[in-house]
């Protein structure tokens, strides 16, 4: 009976053994079965990510359409298929910021997507206002005489500018379509110098611009106020502007902020020029460059055609604003600068010395005297790469009254 102790404590420490043995094996097999539980949930995970991919790549690429036709159709028989009439379906897998997951959870059908016919071109979108105040002015500019310039290198400046001297933003829709009128004869060298620093100017202001010269043929008195009521007339049969801006071929601005287009008054914009010491010489002036928007011009019955010679029109056409109710609106003097081309007066250019009776009677005048009354022989239109030349006759003055 001494010796069953031993026997007895022994079978206890064997069965204590035997007990933590399988417990370690249940728990091995637990931990077993969790990492082959995770490991097909990565498998799965993985197959459903390479599905996933592969829809993608074959419909962004069609490296796979042999075997999606009857999803998306080979790229190649689209155009023909839809001149037939038949349409491909293709069912979208591919959202943005979708999941298999997503579809399965929502319960979303597929439904077939009708693929565009090529044919059909989308309408193109409308273009935004021009702004007011462009972003790509400079400001004050450099405008020198010195360098040689051509017609040649002027062109080459301006690639943008179609024929005639036409030019429209690309990028935004402009309020006016402008006129530039000049009034012209025997200029040439200063008509280059006025095409190489306006141009680019306009075309930095966003304007829809077209450029006419209007020259006067033969050698008889020159009349500026006529040959721009001839401008107008002109323009208008070439496009439908609603602004127009006079100017004189020998001023060039000092500031690409002087906008050139038409405002609520009739626009002086030449009221600080270098020959007058950067000074409006006086209160009433409108001379150089000016601009009125065809409502406004038409009110005042265009301008004068009986100012031959230098001198008296542009006080006549700004006594027709004042008294048709309007007034004169100027920019900045410190942008309102303007460069002349020196030169010597014009032949049959010489100061009128009628102008200023004429002047005193614009009240009487301006009714019967203007762009209704206007007469001229059309003579020859030529669209030049940078301009439209319109060649015209006006006629001669009347003679003199003789002085007994």
């Amino acid at each position: 009976m001494p010796v069953a102790a031993p026997a007895l404590s022994w079978l206890a420490v064997a069965g204590r053994s035997s007990s933590s043995a399988m417990t370690r094996l249940m728990l091995g097999r637990t931990l077993e079965r969790i990492c082959k539980g995770v490991l097909l949930l990565c498998l799965l995970h993985f197959l459903i990510m390479m599905i996933l991919y592969f829809d993608v790549y074959t419909q962004r690429f069609d490296l796979f359409s042999r075997f999606n036709n009857g999803r998306n159709g080979s790229r190649n028989n689209v155009s023909g298929a839809a001149g037939n009439g038949h349409h491909f379906y293709y069912y979208n897998l591919s959202r943005p910021n979708a999941t298999l997951a997503s579809y399965l959870a929502t319960g979303e059908q597929l439904v077939p997507s009708v693929q565009p016919e090529t044919n059909q071109t989308p309408s193109p979108k409308p273009l935004p206002p021009c702004p007011e105040n462009p972003p790509g002015l400079v400001g004050r500019l450099l405008i020198e005489f010195s360098s040689q310039m051509t017609m040649e290198r002027v062109q080459k400046e301006n690639p943008n500018v179609t024929e005639g001297g036409r030019y429209t933003p690309p990028d935004c829709r402009p309020r006016w379509k402008v006129a530039i009128i000049i009034p012209f004869r025997h200029r040439e060298n200063h008509l280059k110098y006025w095409l190489h620093y306006l141009h680019p100017i306009l075309r930095r202001q966003r304007i829809d611009y077209g450029i006419y010269i209007i020259n006067q043929l033969g050698e008889d008195t020159f009349n500026r106020a006529k040959l721009l009521n001839v401008g107008y007339t002109e323009a208008l049969k070439d496009a439908e502007y609603d602004c127009f801006i006079f100017s004189d071929v020998d001023l060039i601005p000092m500031d690409d902020r002087n906008l050139y287009h038409c405002y609520d008054q009739p626009r002086h914009f030449a009221i600080a020029m270098d020959k007058f010491g950067f000074r409006l010489p006086y209160a009433g002036y409108f001379g150089g460059v000016s601009g009125l928007s065809k409502k406004q011009f038409l009110k005042i019955n265009g301008f004068p055609n009986e100012y031959w010679g230098w001198g008296g029109e542009d006080d006549d056409i700004y006594n027709r604003i004042t008294l048709n109710g309007m007034k004169v609106s100027r920019p900045d003097v410190r942008i309102g600068r303007y460069r002349m081309i020196k030169h010597e007066r014009d032949k049959h250019n010489e100061p009128n010395p009628q102008r200023f009776n004429k002047i005193q009677n614009t009240k009487n005048t301006m009714k019967k005297d203007g762009i209704s009354s206007l007469t001229y022989r059309l003579v020859q239109v030529k669209r030049y790469p940078l301009y439209t030349n319109i060649s015209v006759e006006i006629g001669k003055p009347p003679p003199r009254p003789f002085k007994g």
